[in-house]
C-alpha cells in the first residue's frame, strides 16, 4: 500500500507543503554548490563545452535552465533576502531564478512581496523587460543557439531540444502557430488542450514540404528498412534509417507519398531487393491528381497545401499507381488512415468513401448541407448495410 494512503486529506495537504520547504532548501544549496563548481571551474576536462553544458549533462536539465541555475546561483550570494526566501520555501525556484536577473539588494524585499502574488510568468515578464541588453548579450545568444534532437528509448518517440535568439525564435513561434492555425483539426482534438500538438503536427507539415522540393532528392530521401512479411502484417517493424523503429502502419503511410526509398530485406535481415522511390507517382501524375482532386478528400477539410497522393489499395494487396487508384489527402488525414484506423473506398460514380475505425461511412453535416439543400434532415455517420 503506498505510503500516503495513510494520510487525512488534511494531513496529506500539509505533507505537501512540508515536503516543498524541505525541497526548497535543498534547492537553495544546490545553487550555491553550483557556483562553487563553477568559480573553480571543475567542469574542464569533462569533455563539456562550458559550465552549464556541464551541468546539464549531470542534472538531465536544459541548457537554457542550466545557465539561468549558474547565474543565480552566483547572484543569490548578495542577495541574501531572496537566498533566505528560497531556502523557506516563500518563493519557489523558478520565481527567484528570474528575480535574481535584476534585483538589487536596494530592491530584493520588495520584489519578494511583490513576487508572492504573481505567476511565474508574470515575474519572467518583468525581468525580460527589467534587464539591459548589451551587444554582447545579443552576441551570446547568437553563439548558444542550437537545436538538438534524439531517438526515446522505446524507439516511438522523438525528442527535439533548441534555444534561439529572441528575434529568431519569434519568427519560429510565428510560422508554427500561422501553420497550426490553418491545418484540419484531427477528430477528437477540437479544444484548446491539443494546441500543443497541433504545433507539433505544424512543425512535421513544414518539414514534408521541405522534402518534397529539395533540389537534391538523393540528400532528401528518407530510407526505411523493412521486411516484406512485416509490411504485410501488423506486429513487426519497420525502421528509419537514423530515427529508430517504426509501425508496420507508419512505414506504409510513408511509402504513399513521401521520398522515401524502401530497402526490403529478407528474414535474416540481409537486403533482398532495392524497391524504387516509394512508388510515388511521377510529377505529372501529381499535376493531373491535384488538378483533378483540387483539395484533401476528408470531407470537410478543403486543406490545399501539403497534400499527399494516397493510395486506395495498398500496392502488396495488388493496388496500382494510377490516377483511378489515388487520392489526394492532407498530412493530417492521412494519418487518420494509416495510424488510427480509418479506410477509403472508391465508389462506382468515382466518389470517394471515408469509413471511421468500426466501419460506419463518415458524412459530416456541412457535406450533406451541401449535398441535401435547406431544409433537409442530416445525419452525420451512416452504419455499414446489413450482410
Amino acid at each position: 500500500m503506498p505510503l500516503q494512503d495513510g494520510y487525512s486529506d488534511e494531513e496529506l495537504i500539509d505533507a505537501v507543503d512540508g515536503s516543498h520547504r524541505r525541497a526548497s532548501r535543498i534547492q537553495r544549496e544546490l545553487l550555491g554548490f553550483i557556483a562553487e563548481v563553477d568559480r573553480r571551474d571543475l567542469w574542464r576536462g569533462s569533455g563539456a563545452r562550458d559550465m552549464a553544458h556541464w551541468l546539464s549533462m549531470r542534472q538531465g536539465i536544459s541548457q537554457w535552465k542550466a545557465r539561468r541555475w549558474i547565474a543565480a546561483g552566483h547572484a543569490l550570494e548578495h542577495l541574501t533576502d531572496l537566498a533566505h526566501a528560497l531556502s523557506s520555501g516563500e518563493l519557489g525556484i523558478d520565481k527567484v531564478v528570474e528575480l535574481t536577473r535584476f534585483a538589487t539588494f536596494e530592491s530584493e524585499a520588495g520584489l519578494i512581496s511583490w513576487a508572492r502574488f504573481v505567476s511565474c510568468a508574470a515575474v519572467k515578464r518583468r525581468a525580460d523587460l527589467e534587464v539591459r541588453r548589451t551587444i554582447e548579450d545579443v552576441r551570446d545568444a547568437e553563439h548558444a543557439r542550437f537545436l538538438n534532437w534524439w531517438s526515446l528509448d522505446d524507439g516511438n518517440r522523438f525528442g527535439l531540444e533548441a534555444e534561439l535568439p529572441a528575434a529568431q525564435g519569434a519568427v519560429v513561434a510565428r510560422a508554427l502557430q500561422r501553420m497550426s492555425d490553418s491545418i484540419p483539426v484531427m477528430p477528437g482534438e477540437g479544444d484548446a488542450t491539443f494546441a500543443a500538438a497541433r504545433r507539433a503536427d505544424a512543425l512535421v507539415a513544414l518539414c514534408s514540404n521541405r522534402i518534397a522540393v529539395d533540389a537534391d532528392p538523393d540528400r532528401a530521401t528518407v530510407v526505411v528498412h523493412a521486411r516484406l512479411g512485416d509490411l504485410v502484417g501488423t506486429d513487426g517493424a519497420a525502421e528509419v534509417e537514423g530515427g529508430g523503429p517504426i509501425h508496420p502502419e507508419t512505414a506504409r503511410r510513408l511509402l504513399c507519398d513521401a521520398r522515401v526509398q524502401t530497402v526490403l530485406e529478407d528474414a535474416s535481415g540481409e537486403p533482398v531487393r532495392l524497391g524504387r522511390l516509394s512508388r510515388e507517382p511521377t510529377p505529372a501524375m501529381m499535376r493531373q491528381l491535384r488538378y483533378r482532386d483540387v483539395e484533401c478528400r476528408f470531407p470537410g477539410c478543403g486543406a490545399r497545401r501539403f497534400t499527399q497522393a494516397h493510395h486506395i489499395v495498398w500496392w502488396k494487396e495488388g493496388g496500382t499507381t494510377d490516377l483511378d487508384n489515388l487520392v489526394l489527402v492532407c498530412f493530417f488525414h492521412h494519418k487518420l488512415v494509416h495510424e488510427l484506423g480509418w479506410s477509403l473506398h472508391r465508389q462506382g460514380d468515382g466518389a470517394v468513401e471515408w469509413r471511421t475505425p468500426d466501419g460506419r461511412s463518415y458524412v459530416p453535416l456541412v457535406t450533406l448541407a451541401k449535398r441535401l439543400g435547406p431544409g433537409s434532415a442530416l445525419v452525420s455517420v451512416r452504419s455499414p448495410a446489413p450482410p
